[in-house]
């Protein structure tokens, strides 16, 4: 049977939906510093980017919005549940990785002072504790929990909207991809309130284990520059 050409969020689909959405930029990333888990509000430009992605969210037609309970995540999805009247759940598992003393650095102050680190963080490890934080395998691990307790609960055509941040989004979409590890690092991170969506493999359900494709990738009306891709 020939492939669908109907849009990957067109409600005569019948396959669940993820969206991913990274927060509106804040001034720490603008600043180009780690934030981690550190509550940090979104600067004026980032209200603006939330605004606008949302207006192109919209379409999708949203059956649940959760967001990580961090402020520059929360009000990113407000932006979007104010368009559609869907109740944001927020969820701590959602949070970026907690980046122990890197959190506040800039990328100058860590390779400065966390050479080794920064060499396996770049180098793509999943097991290194940046800053004495969490690694990336244990971040997937929360990610993957909440993401797919969240597409569990959605009708077969449902959307849910996934409002977190960079880094939490790049592993999480790979982790629900089934990539291993070490091709973690070809996706790239998402820019300032860019999307990513995965849409659920027809018929996996059936085989006893539900599979995703990346329908989807650091999405918005135009590229923008990814900045401090994790952190």
């Amino acid at each position: 049977m020939a492939e669908s050409k109907l849009p990957a969020w067109h409600p005569a689909r019948t396959r669940r939906r993820i969206i991913l959405w990274r927060h509106g930029r804040t001034g720490w990333n603008s600043e180009g510093r780690f934030q981690g888990q550190e509550d940090i509000d979104l600067d004026d430009a980032g209200k603006e980017q939330a605004a606008a992605a949302a207006h192109h969210l919209q379409n999708t037609s949203p059956a649940r919005i959760i967001s990580s309970d961090l402020r520059r995540a929360r009000d990113t999805a407000a932006a979007l549940a104010t368009l559609t009247g869907t109740e944001i759940d927020t969820d701590p598992r959602l949070r970026e990785t907690y980046l122990g003393q890197w959190q506040g650095l800039t990328f100058a102050d860590i390779t400065d002072r966390f050479p080794d680190e920064v060499e396996q963080w770049n180098a793509g490890s999943v097991e290194v504790r940046p800053g004495g934080g969490e690694t990336r395998a244990e971040m997937a691990l929360r990610m993957g929990e909440s993401i797919r307790e969240a597409a569990e609960s959605l009708d077969p055509d449902g959307t849910v909207v996934v409002v977190t941040h960079g880094g939490a989004a790049r592993v999480g979409i790979a982790h629900m991809l089934g990539l291993p590890p070490e091709h973690w690092g070809v996706l790239s991170g998402l820019g300032n309130c860019n999307w990513s969506m995965l849409e659920e493999v027809e018929g996996s359900a059936l085989e006893g284990k539900v599979r995703w494709r990346l329908t989807e990738h650091n999405a918005g009306t135009l590229p923008r520059p990814v900045t401090v891709q994790e952190g």
